[in-house]
């Protein structure tokens, strides 16, 4: 079986085991509170270009982190602003709304927020007479890449960052596949600009290299209170800390995160170059790891049957299914020319 349904699908990056391995008798305190976490936070910082205005937390998982970072930066009578398309309007079971606060939808173009329909957004919720009995939009939350594996420019990123900064309210950036957005096709978006332009966002290991881990990066002094107290209210702190630490500190040095990056969208390029070749239409031009095309169901069939396994996206029609296929850094070429052999023969 060689599945393609997600960036998630392998363990970790044989860099991370090996220093998992190296540090495993190790003593460390607990909670993050260790050598290595504050290596890592360093590392991270620097890369950033933020200096003391910065801080990092380490979270196991994408939805603790963002169920943590959007209720401890929340005001009670406050929701947070998605795309309809969002991760957390979405693919998240309602684990924004399981914290008190709604999520608040805007439209979602190919995955992306527009600044000015949020802007109008915001104004519209201002002039309305009664909203003191409505939910106040609080924050912005986008993903960079988008659920559809699109990239903002840093031109809208600016303009999103310029919209917040008028309301007084944060943006925060989802990275769970940053690595991969980095190094997207055409970007003209860098780590230092997301920590320029964004209140808080977080550095995705889970999808790019670690076994486990996400770091959450805030970017001008803004760390709620007592951050760790609302992470472990809400099951979201790690008693040790260090397998979080240790992962960071291993992607952050000699270019490692950027590296996997570079490593996922080459095979991705290839991966591209075996859907095009085969006839199947894209759903959207995504120039990140993730990539959606139109098929017939009967070759979703063929493909299931030949152990090849895309993801279920969408019913596009009704002989018809929009299915994702995700490059990683561990996609293999042997992975790619099994797909590329199942294909020819395959009813597209």
């Amino acid at each position: 079986m060689i599945s393609f349904e997600n960036d998630y699908l392998t363990g970790a990056h044989p860099a991370i085991l090996k220093r998992l391995e190296e540090t495993n008798l190790t003593y460390a305190p607990g909670y993050g509170t260790d050598a290595f976490c504050d290596s890592a936070c360093a590392k991270i910082l620097a890369a950033c270009g933020l200096g003391d205005e910065g801080d990092v937390a380490f979270i196991a998982g994408g939805t603790q982190t963002n169920a943590v970072v959007i209720a401890s930066m929340l005001k009670d009578y406050e929701g947070v602003v998605a795309a309809q398309t969002g991760h957390v309007a979405v693919h998240e079971a309602g684990a924004i709304e399981y914290t008190g606060h709604k999520v608040l939808t805007v439209p979602g173009h190919e995955g992306k927020m527009y600044a000015e329909e949020l802007d109008s957004y915001i104004s519209v919720f201002y002039n309305d007479a009664a909203h003191e009995h409505m939910v106040f939009p609080g924050m912005v939350y986008i993903s960079h890449p988008t659920e559809y594996g699109t990239l903002y420019t840093k031109a809208e990123l600016e303009a999103l960052s310029e919209v917040c900064g008028r309301y007084q309210i944060p943006l925060y950036l989802d990275g769970a596949r940053l690595a991969y957005g980095l190094a997207g096709r055409g970007t003209d978006v860098t780590l230092e600009d997301v920590a320029r332009l964004t209140d808080v966002f977080y550095i995705g290991g889970t999808k790019c290299g670690a076994l486990i881990g996400e770091a959450v990066v805030f970017t001008k002094g803004n760390k709620p209170p007592h951050f760790m107290n609302a992470m472990k209210k809400r099951g979201a702190l790690l008693a040790k800390g260090r397998l979080l630490g240790i992962q960071f500190d291993t992607l952050f040095t000699d270019g490692l995160y950027s590296e996997i990056g570079r490593n996922g969208m080459a095979a991705t390029e290839k991966l591209r170059e075996i859907l095009s070749g085969a006839g199947l239409p894209y759903f959207i031009d995504s120039p990140t790891n993730q990539q959606f095309v139109v098929i017939k169901d009967e070759c979703l069939s063929y493909l299931k049957e030949q152990d090849i396994l895309p993801e279920f996206w969408e019913k596009y029609d009704e002989s018809h299914t929009v299915v994702r296929f995700a490059a990683c850094w561990s996609t293999s070429d042997e992975d790619l020319d099994t797909l590329k052999k199942v294909l020819a023969d395959a009813p597209v």
